[in-house]
């Protein structure tokens, strides 16, 4: 058996719409370990969440994963059928949505919202429910518990309402959480308490984490490993400190450029252009019509996926370039 809890294989998944097939995600591979966080890292339209919706199987409609394996302790989940797949989700692999009121439903208490979940993955009955979902409101910070149960969502705050959503996510126990911009519609010093909650559970529940964002600095000193990804592929991948400290790829560069640093007064450096458009995917790199390094090589061939000198990998033609100069000079001076 692998030693991944999770690996994720050439995924692709599409969007069949009226004015074509949107690739949302084209080629996306990665591993997560047991017990470990990686961070997946991106602008909208990324493909960031697609990959975390593909995981879980809970594309729209429209959605298709059209290629590449999805393999739970070496098992593919493509081919779950839906017993095994009720049984995947929340149970095996739980989920935390970006706003915690829309996924919060209006009309029914807290309670009856977390022990449903209960009910449903585990073998309790209706008080042993009750006693467990008072048990994770606990855990994860919420006073009077009891009270809270039998409140409604529009009753909570917004840093109490992600709370909950963190309490059904960990409910049964789940080897992995995903985690999708959980603090996107926090506050900041909210956001701070969220993301050290999520840390102090993973050490104590021993779970991996996927954990989905558009902000580098939310997962700059929680992520074990970090992927970045544009136009629905992934342009690098490493540790947060090859990330931050040493990038490899024009678009992660150009990320770290946008956020805002401390005891400076310099302007901030948007990226230049617009998002891709996934329905006329370039043939080379998917950043290179954004990109002020960009060669006539990388608008007609995919960057390989090239391993650093410090060992993380990036995907882009500039790598290469400095590789062959390097060598060309070394070549020279013997």
């Amino acid at each position: 058996m692998s030693e991944n809890i999770l690996e994720v294989k050439d995924l692709c998944t599409s969007f069949f719409t009226d004015s074509g097939e949107v690739k949302a995600v084209n080629g996306v591979s990665f591993n997560l370990s047991p017990g470990k966080i990686l961070g997946i890292v991106g602008e909208s339209g990324s493909g960031k969440s697609v990959t975390a919706y593909s995981i879980m199987q809970i594309l729209a409609d429209t959605g298709k994963v059209v290629s590449g394996e999805i393999l739970y302790r070496g098992e593919n989940i493509l081919n779950y059928d839906k017993r095994q797949l009720k049984d995947f989700r929340g149970k095996k692999c739980s989920i935390i949505f970006q706003d915690p009121m829309t996924s919060l439903n209006p009309v029914y208490t807290v309670g009856n919202q977390l022990m449903e979940g209960i009910m449903l993955h585990t073998d309790r009955n209706k008080e042993q429910a009750r006693e467990r979902a008072k048990e994770m409101l606990e855990l994860v910070g919420v006073n009077e518990p009891a009270r809270r149960l039998k409140q409604y969502p529009f009753e909570l705050s917004g840093g109490m309402r992600q709370r909950v959503m963190i309490a059904m996510a960990l409910a049964c126990e789940p080897d992995i959480l995903i985690a999708d911009e959980p603090t996107t519609a926090l506050d900041v010093t909210i956001q701070a308490q969220i993301l050290e909650l999520m840390k102090e559970l993973q050490k104590k529940l021993g779970m991996a984490i996927i954990m989905v964002t558009h902000d580098l600095g939310v997962i700059a000193d929680m992520c074990d490993e970090i992927i970045v990804m544009y136009g629905g592929r992934v342009c690098e991948r490493g540790t947060a400190e090859d990330i931050f400290y040493r990038p490899g790829h024009e678009y992660t560069k150009g990320l770290l450029r946008s956020i805002p640093q401390e005891d400076t007064n310099d302007r901030l450096v948007p990226i230049a252009g617009t998002p891709i458009n996934l329905l006329n995917m370039p043939k080379g790199c998917a950043f290179c019509s954004r990109c002020d390094a960009a060669m006539k090589i990388c608008l007609e061939e995919k960057p390989p996926e090239m391993q650093m000198p410090d060992g993380h990998y990036a995907s882009c033609w500039m790598n290469v370039k400095k590789q062959y100069e390097e060598n060309e000079g070394g070549a020279g001076n013997e």
